[in-house]
């Protein structure tokens, strides 16, 4: 990364947080309160990949479905129209380009990103009422969705691919597919300032999970289905003990865990904005609000106990 580049990126990240702050006075949001509310979005988003009706809806377009990844790559990747191994292997980030080009490849033949997009509300529709029930017509999650999707249509889109691509799609009428359109692009407005505050970092796509598996975020095996080989994974552990950052045997030095420290309080600055428009009574409001459906989500045992994302461990 050249230096021009690191530079630009820092104040992007130093005016995200000061642009924040700027919003108000009392009301103003701090930016760990946007990794609270990723943690309490994330399971009401990520159901689309683990979800029993959502397997049924992409087995019916004609993708596999006998683990998640052939569903996994098209389900996320649609809102950016039928773009090939390359553009999404750059959006995703941290997944080998091998496993992008192996699954998303042949993806658009299968069915093009409109079917799919219409599959995937489909799916997270039936998922939404078999988890909730009755709670998917009431008022509490009406009024979740209303906040969710104030912050989410706050959310800044330059810059941020997969958060454009989202926030470009028309809004579902209901309320509960509002509140998971709405955790959807916040989420992805996340991970895409998390990318940037990664290459701040100067940390490639397998150095970034190398780095963050070496502070115990997650098994390596749970980071080994991001696709990498053992040599690739190797290469980029011995690029990081030449850095400082990680031990021989694996583990992060002190180093290493600062900086992967930076990476995650940098994601948070440049995740807070959108929730700036709700100001601090309606994060908290929000917040209440979400731990009911938060907990249903978890209790179903669909979601992984570890994720390649360190929630819980961040």
């Amino acid at each position: 990364m050249s230096e021009r580049t690191g530079s630009a990126i820092g104040s992007a990240i130093g005016n995200a947080s000061g642009s924040a702050a700027a919003t108000g006075s009392a009301e103003a949001v701090p930016p760990a309160r946007a990794r609270q509310l990723w943690h309490l979005l994330e399971p009401l988003h990520a159901v689309l990949y683990y979800a029993p009706e959502i397997f049924e809806e992409s087995a019916a377009l004609g993708y596999a479905v006998t683990d998640r990844w052939p569903s996994y790559f098209p389900l996320r990747a649609a809102p950016l129209g039928a773009a090939g191994p390359e553009r999404v292997a750059s959006a995703f980030y941290s997944f080998a380009p091998h496993m992008v080009a192996e699954h998303i490849g042949p993806a658009w033949t299968v069915a093009r990103p409109e079917r799919v997009l219409e599959a995937r509300l489909r799916g997270i529709d039936r998922t939404y009422r078999a988890i909730l029930g009755d709670r998917v017509e009431g008022p509490g999650l009406a009024e979740a969705a209303a906040l969710a999707r104030r912050a989410a249509e706050a959310a800044g889109t330059a810059g941020r691919p997969l958060a454009a691509a989202n926030a470009e799609l028309p809004w579902p009428e209901a309320p509960h597919l509002q509140l998971w359109h709405a955790a959807t692009i916040l989420r992805e407005h996340r991970g895409d300032g998390h990318v940037a505050a990664l290459l701040h970092a100067d940390l490639d796509p397998v150095e970034s999970l190398v780095s963050f598996a070496a502070t115990g975020a997650a098994s390596v095996e749970r980071f080994e289905s991001r696709g990498w080989s053992p040599g690739q994974w190797s290469a980029a552990g011995a690029r990081l003990a030449d850095r400082g950052l990680v031990a021989r045997d694996g583990t992060a030095t002190e180093a290493g865990r600062a900086l992967r420290r930076q990476v995650e309080e940098d994601t948070d600055r440049l995740a807070v904005a959108p929730w700036q428009a709700l100001g601090g009574t309606g994060v908290d409001r929000l917040t209440e609000l979400l731990g009911d459906p938060w907990v249903a989500f978890l209790s179903t045992g669909l979601l992984p106990s570890e994720s390649t994302l360190g929630i819980g461990k961040v």
